[in-house]
């Protein structure tokens, strides 16, 4: 067949090893559909070597290149998390106030005393910064602020909520860590347009800017400075 069709006999036998070595069809289907699922569960973290894995485990003999072939097949694409930057940050030069609650979380009246700091939560939108400031006296959150960006507005609009809500009079004292944030212009600008006292933490020391969940009247153990 081969002389009469004018067809090289390796190229007949390269085209049935082909035939003989392709999947069938709901084999194929089958690791598609596991491997959009896969992507799914992982909110699309996982890569051709993490795959391949579950693959594998899942009884599909693939190598890595075979499963990046099917994941672009699939329509499946890797997101790589951002990573965020520690959410204190005292290395500076800039200014800070001197420690004016020293471990003394009890207050005697509300708007007496204010703590905040900044944390970062996962949402629908990925992971964003979260600054909030507490009223002492309730441990009520009082003000509170989110951005993809670790600026000195996070801290301020958090600030300025609260301000807004509770109406404090001169003399309130707010404290912090000393992150740049807290250390920042329009930081500083707030507190002493308010005619509030600016404390801030210890540097290196986590238990100044540790609130106690519930009321004590003893102070946590001291730390030295790092």
């Amino acid at each position: 067949m081969c002389r009469l069709l004018g067809v090289q006999s390796h190229n007949y036998y390269s085209y049935q090893k082909r035939q003989t070595d392709k999947p069938d069809d709901l084999t194929h289907q089958e690791m598609l559909e596991w491997i959009k699922d896969i992507a799914k569960f992982s909110d699309n973290t996982y890569g051709e070597r993490r795959i391949q894995k579950v693959l594998n485990t899942l009884s599909f003999p693939v190598s890595r290149r075979k499963t990046a072939q099917l994941m672009k097949e699939a329509g499946v694409w890797v997101r790589y998390k951002k990573k965020f930057k520690a959410t204190t940050n005292s290395d500076h030069k800039k200014p800070i106030y001197d420690n004016v609650v020293k471990q003394d979380f009890v207050a005697q009246k509300p708007d007496q005393a204010w703590v905040q700091d900044i944390t970062y939560v996962w949402t629908s939108e990925g992971w964003l910064y979260l600054a909030v400031v507490i009223d002492l006296y309730s441990r009520k959150v009082v003000g509170w602020s989110m951005s993809s960006r670790m600026k000195a507005s996070l801290v301020c609009d958090a600030l300025t909520m609260a301000i807004w809500q509770r109406q404090p009079k001169a003399g309130l004292i707010v404290h912090s860590d000393q992150g740049v944030q807290y250390a920042s212009k329009a930081y500083r600008r707030l507190i002493k347009t308010h005619g509030f006292i600016g404390s801030m933490s210890k540097k290196g020391c986590c238990w100044d800017n540790g609130v106690p969940r519930r009321h004590v009247t003893e102070r946590l153990p001291h730390c030295h400075a790092a």
